[in-house]
């Protein structure tokens, strides 16, 4: 596989992002959003994955003192099944770690069961569920964390 990259999300990647956005989930995102994300919010985190130049992937987080959250996390569909999504998310977590969080959490559909098998491989375990928790049908969510210290 040639260079895979994962770095910094600027306001230029946005239009490439709305392309994993928009393949990725029911009720995406807007661009304005993701403008609002990285220029806004200090507390905001965002890398993206590159893979010859193109944009396959992307992750963000909110880090407020020493707990984290996981916003969103995607891969186009066409890379999937590559391990990249781990690749993605051990990424984010050393960031975190590296910033001196002790605890991360994410939502996850509870319909989503390589996410969250994916999740388990870093130790997240189900804390909780949030119902009716997406807009689109208002699935519930499993709220998972792991601590970091």
């Amino acid at each position: 596989m040639a260079e895979l990259t994962i770095r910094k999300m600027e306001i230029e990647d946005i239009q490439q992002v709305m392309l994993v956005e928009i393949a990725s989930f029911t009720s995406p995102w807007s661009e304005d959003i993701f403008k609002q994300e990285i220029t806004e919010n200090r507390h905001a985190f965002y890398f993206v994955m590159e893979l010859e130049q193109k944009i396959i992937g992307y992750v963000g987080m909110w880090i407020v003192l020493d707990d984290a959250q996981i916003t969103n996390i995607a891969i186009l569909p066409g890379y999937r099944g590559m391990k990249l999504g781990e690749k993605l998310f051990q990424f984010a977590l050393q960031t975190a770690i590296g910033r001196g969080v002790s605890r991360l959490s994410l939502e996850v559909r509870v319909t989503n069961i390589v996410a969250q098998k994916m999740y388990r491989k870093f130790g997240l375990v189900p804390g909780g569920i949030r119902k009716g928790y997406y807009t689109d049908n208002h699935e519930d969510a499993i709220v998972m964390w792991v601590n970091l210290t």
